[in-house]
């Protein structure tokens, strides 16, 4: 019996030992960084439902560039004969449905905002939507007349000039407006290269934020910057310092496109600024595009910013009395929805959460994890509750007692969101006196002239196709298939590479489709999962974790160089 005891002994030893020298091949595992508020949220989400997203999208895509819809709500695309800054036309969408301030017959129809048609083209191109041919029109050419030349700002902005911008919009009021522009247009130009004209704006868009980070020097406490005089401005906005987010968004993005220096240096400059701030100052987007900068930035330029610091700043919101107080991401059960993960003011009203923003942030934070797996099942359990959360927004997805306007919901067949979700309604109707959660929208508050159906918003739901891009289900309730390359503009992507999360609490058999003959590794455990498949096959989901699925040529060597996992020099893994 001894013997046979320390043969076991001796088998598990060698087992361990050979273990260990296969897995020194290839790193230690990645310890995962939990994010507290994130912890808050529910592992397994109710009610829990999973909207086809990227059909939701080109069906979206198909109605709102249509000039000649069959459906109640009408037409909401018109072209603007203008010719503002570049001598073409270019179109405008609505804001939001009926809006009166919008439409060819107001304000000489130039009034429209590029952070909806540009959300619209990009999401429609991750989708696989060639929008510079569809139906006659080149529409990533036309949105350059966003390219504000005419005020010699001479970046991408919300507006095509600031006289019909007064009507609303941000226009150089607030600061967020100003850069997202930019990093929507850089992203666009990645998805559509080679158009026309299109290299010009973006080197004329990196050297003004080169010049503006030079000039602000690391201090970002302006509620906007003017890229005319290169000054940074005070007004009665809060300071928006997250915009060095932006910066340094766009900028490494210019770097990659072009690899100037200059690029680089204040890429490193602006998230430096980002990194270096006190507390929270997160508002919209720019701050979650900061910290993927950061992430890349530390992964292929060895620098090292506090991507734990910055994600708690995201997730637990700013508590500034001086910033946008209470902004972060919701958590919790309104009613009988659980509505964690969807980003926007966590203490209005018991809680404002927004669908472009809620969606927005998946742009950069799945990806993300690639350039920093510690936080793969952060952003795993994330998605999972903001995916399952957004479809709230549509109104054939939230009862007709939770919602505004139950008696329109098939006004667009119920592809055009509510622009929010509520904890309880703002606007004292009675039959939802008590309801939780609320799905309306801010649109009859931007013009007493404005009728209702403004509360269901183009804005909010142009960016969708993000949504529809990358996520994907499986063959598993709750696990959920992200896909971490679509949306890493300006990468050297080579291998396919997918995020999966299981909320439960026993490990869950998950089938994974190869594109080919191929390896799958995982960057996480840093181990194979599965060897020269060429069909469906099996994976294993440990409880409660994620795996960060590389999908690579079947029988490559994969090569340890410092911090580094490469194949053929193409790095797969950076810790």
């Amino acid at each position: 019996m001894k013997k046979y005891k320390s043969t076991l002994i001796l088998i598990f030893l060698i087992g361990l030992l050979f273990s260990c020298v296969a897995n020194d091949n290839y790193g230690i595992p990645v310890v995962q960084i939990a994010i507290p508020r994130i912890e808050m949220m529910p592992s397994t989400p109710k009610p829990y439902k999973i909207i086809d997203w990227k059909q939701k999208a080109k069906e979206y895509d198909a109605y709102v560039f249509d000039f000649n819809p069959d459906m109640p709500a009408g037409r909401m695309i018109w072209l603007d004969n203008s010719q503002r800054n570049l001598p073409q036309i270019t179109f405008g969408l609505y804001t939001a449905i009926n809006d009166v301030r919008q439409g060819p017959g107001h304000n000489n129809g130039e009034f429209h905002e590029s952070l909806n048609s540009l959300s619209a083209i990009l999401g429609a191109g991750l989708i696989g939507i060639d929008k510079t041919h569809q139906n006659g029109y080149n529409y990533v050419k036309m949105i350059q007349n966003y390219f504000n030349s005419g005020t010699g700002w001479n970046i991408m902005m919300n507006n095509t000039c600031p006289e019909i911008a007064q009507q609303g919009g941000g226009y150089g009021r607030d600061w967020w407006y100003d850069v997202l522009p930019n990093v929507l247009f850089y992203a666009i130009c990645d998805v559509f290269p080679n158009v026309e004209n299109a290299d010009n704006i973006q080197r004329s868009i990196a050297e003004k934020f080169c010049k503006a980070d030079s000039v602000l020097n690391g201090n970002y406490d302006y509620s906007y910057f003017d890229y005319g005089q290169l000054k940074g401005m005070v007004s009665k906005i809060p300071f928006q310092q997250d915009a060095a987010g932006g910066h340094g968004y766009v900028l490494y993005a210019a770097y990659e496109k072009y690899k100037n220096a200059r690029y680089l240096a204040h890429a490193k400059s602006a998230i430096a600024a980002l990194n270096g701030q006190k507390e929270s100052r997160f508002y919209e987007i720019l701050l979650p595009m900061g910290i993927y900068t950061a992430a890349r930035l530390n992964a292929e330029q060895g620098t090292n910013y506090d991507i734990k610091k910055m994600m708690n700043w995201v997730f637990d919101g700013c508590k500034s009395p001086t910033g946008r107080t209470g902004w972060g991401v919701i958590v919790g059960k309104w009613g009988d929805y659980d509505v964690s993960g969807l980003q926007g003011s966590i203490i209005d009203g018991g809680g404002y959460a927004f669908l472009m923003n809620s969606m927005k942030m998946a742009w950069p934070l799945v990806p993300m994890v690639k350039y920093d797996p510690r936080f793969a099942r952060a952003i795993g359990k994330w998605m999972l509750n903001n995916v399952n959360s957004a479809r709230l927004f549509f109104p054939n997805e939230i009862p007709d007692s939770n919602q505004w306007l139950p008696e329109m919901k098939n006004y667009t067949h119920s592809l055009v969101a509510y622009e929010g979700l509520r904890y309880e309604d703002c606007y004292n109707k009675p039959s939802l006196k008590e309801v939780h959660p609320v799905a309306l929208g801010d649109g009859p508050n931007w013009n007493p002239k404005n009728p209702k159906e403004t509360m269901f918003s183009l804005y909010s739901t142009s960016p969708i196709g993000i949504m529809g891009a990358i996520v994907d289900t499986t063959d598993v309730k709750m696990i959920l298939r992200l896909n971490c390359n679509v949306t890493d503009f300006y990468a050297n992507i080579t291998y396919p590479t997918y995020l999966y999360y299981n909320p439960y609490s026993v490990s869950k058999t998950v089938t994974y489709h190869p594109t080919g003959l191929s390896d799958v590794f995982d960057i996480v455990s840093k181990t194979y999962v599965a060897k020269a498949i060429s069909r469906d096959t099996p994976i294993i989901v440990p409880a409660d974790q994620a795996r960060l699925l590389v999908e690579i040529p079947s029988g490559a060597v994969i090569e340890h160089k410092k911090n580094l996992l490469l194949i053929k020099g193409i790095p797969i893994s950076y810790r």
